[in-house]
């Protein structure tokens, strides 16, 4: 590709700042830690504390965080509310970024 091919398609500065922004939330390791916990599975606050040894009132002020970017989803049922992955990109996303520090390991 040419460098002018490049300029022009370059995301706007809103989509790199997003983007940007989606890598420092990503780069939080208690951010991390419940994703994973949230890979393939939908749980609830209780069950996300239980895995990650946080408290309720931590872990959902991550949740917050997480949902404010759009890496999870909410859903409730009665009382309880129940997470997982917004949708199939950040899926592929974080498993490919385990996959990759897995490498040669």
């Amino acid at each position: 590709m040419d460098l002018e091919t490049i300029k022009k398609t370059m995301p706007d500065t809103e989509q790199i700042n997003d983007l940007s922004n989606l890598f420092k939330v990503l780069g939080d390791p208690t951010r991390s830690k419940i994703l994973y916990t949230l890979t393939d599975n939908e749980l609830n606050v209780t069950d996300i504390c239980l895995c990650v040894g946080m408290n309720k009132s931590a872990v959902s002020h991550q949740l917050r965080i997480l949902r404010d970017v759009k890496l999870v989803k909410s859903r409730k049922d009665g009382k309880e509310v129940y997470y997982s992955f917004d949708d199939d990109h950040i899926t592929t996303i974080f498993k490919y970024a385990l996959e990759h520090i897995s490498e040669g390991k």
